[in-house]
């Protein structure tokens, strides 16, 4: 048979995976993820800290712009996924060669430069991300603290602290769970953190509901937050340009989404079918969750809306619900952040691997109890978790790395990629309607990344006058 024949790793038919015993048509061992697996790490990686800076982002953009632009971008995120999703294998989409990682998929269908750049960009996000999410994790074990000082203090009382050594605690956490080998081994902590994340989401929701009736009705206007009192009209402009890298921010995961396919089980069906229907849930679960959270955050405070909403400190009390709120944010950043630094790990060992094929000190294990572990792989990480936690001490302005950070990723990774690999895999012919319909959606969206990169740069800038290094 051609299975007995083939390297452990090359690709075979489906029918001769059985010849494996347990292994799918790759070689490797069997897949077991389905949509609700896969759903869980798209809602993991989707409903992160960035849903709660969607108050200040429609607060800058006001009740008409604000819902709107918000559903705009769940719709062009949700089209170009599925278009994503169609890459995962090359050619045929059952028993087509797979693309394990979004590079893979650039390489098999565009190749040549674009797979350099597309790597440059991945990785340097998933770098970003990082960063963004230990500073969101620190800002919250830090608002634990500063809640029970102002309940117990009084809200008038400073109660100010140093938000470094939860950097370093969150960063410790990080050491330990990065020893996880693969993707495909978090699921249970995707799981985990998509509760958590559904937790906070819910509880800020119904915080911003008591504020909302406690105030009498809706705060915020059409146009968003007003001119004068502090905010000159280039403020304005910027902040309504930043608004759009947050919201950009809130909905990214197609950097990881063939990572998460590839955890998706053989066919049938399809694993582009089984991810379709997972972004499907996922976009449409998470952007309710975002439009009652955004929405809420609002008509609760208007103009003066946070750009965190449970750690700025528009609610106080209940202090105790705000602190199970926080918990299950950090619970969440420490899943969120394997999630989305497993396909950069996995990138740098498969290099190394085929780089040093012959070294014990990369390819050796060694059991831990229930763990694996290898000597590369904990010196490795746990570099790369300190290097993110030192930057994160050196950079804590959360509003504006995750508009900056959904700015310069929107683009390039969510909307040209994914089109221009599609366009390659179903041959969508030049000058076609369709080809031109691509193309000026994805013109729009790079005018939209551009844009909203120029409003964060101009507060990152502003924010660096004023700020000392580790000064927490």
């Amino acid at each position: 048979m051609v299975a007995s024949k083939a390297a452990p790793f090359d690709e075979v038919s489906s029918v001769e995976a059985g010849a494996y015993g347990g292994r799918d048509d790759d070689g490797r061992p069997r897949r077991t993820g389905t949509v609700w697996t896969a759903s869980a790490h798209i809602i993991t990686a989707v409903i992160g800290s960035g849903v709660l800076s969607l108050a200040w982002a429609i607060a800058q953009l006001g009740w008409a712009a604000g819902p709107a632009v918000m559903l705009l971008f769940a719709v062009v995120i949700y089209y170009t996924s599925t278009l994503l999703a169609e890459c995962y294998r090359s050619g045929d989409p059952v028993a087509g060669k797979r693309n394990y990682t979004y590079m893979d998929a650039v390489r098999a269908s565009l190749g040549g430069a674009k797979v350099r750049l597309c790597g440059a960009i991945q990785y340097a996000n998933l770098f970003g991300v990082a960063i963004g999410y230990t500073i969101a994790a620190s800002i919250s074990m830090l608002a634990i603290k500063r809640a029970d000082c102002f309940h117990a203090k009084g809200h008038k009382h400073a109660c100010r602290s140093s938000s470094n050594p939860y950097m370093i605690l969150f960063g410790v956490a990080e050491v330990v769970f990065s020893q996880i080998p693969d993707f495909d081994q978090i699921w249970w902590l995707s799981i985990v953190a998509a509760v958590m994340s559904f937790t906070y989401a819910t509880i800020g929701l119904v915080l911003g509901i008591m504020q909302t009736v406690a105030n009498g009705g809706f705060q915020g206007s059409l146009t968003g937050i007003s001119i004068g009192a502090g905010v000159t009209p280039t403020e304005k402009v910027w902040r309504s340009l930043q608004a759009f890298g947050n919201i950009a921010f809130a909905y990214s995961y197609s950097i990881i989404l063939i990572e998460i396919q590839d955890t998706v089980k053989a066919p049938p069906p399809s694993e582009a079918k089984v991810m379709k229907r997972a972004t499907m849930v996922s976009v449409a679960t998470t952007t309710v969750f975002y439009m009652l959270c955004g929405c809420m955050g609002y008509a609760a405070f208007g103009d003066a809306a946070p750009d965190n909403l449970l750690t700025g400190f528009g609610f106080y009390e209940p202090f105790w619900l705000l602190d199970i709120a926080n918990v299950a944010i950090v619970v969440h950043l420490v899943g969120a952040y394997q999630v989305f630094c497993q396909p950069l790990f996995a990138f740098v060992e498969k290099w190394a691997a085929a780089t040093w094929p012959d070294s014990a000190f990369i390819a050796r294990e060694f059991r831990v109890g229930p763990f694996a572990l290898s000597l590369f792989r904990l010196t490795w990480r746990t570099a790369f978790v300190c290097l993110t936690t030192v930057a994160a001490m050196l950079l804590p302005f959360f509003g504006d790395v995750v508009g900056l950070l959904g700015a310069v990723s929107f683009w390039p990774l969510t909307v040209y990629f994914p089109i221009e690999m599609y366009v390659v895999q179903r041959a969508v012919r030049r000058w076609s309607t369709h080809w031109i319909c691509l193309q000026m959606l994805s013109a729009a969206c790079l005018l939209v990344s551009v844009a909203a990169a120029a409003g964060s740069i101009a507060d990152v800038i502003g924010a660096l006058k004023v700020y000392r290094p580790f000064s927490g």
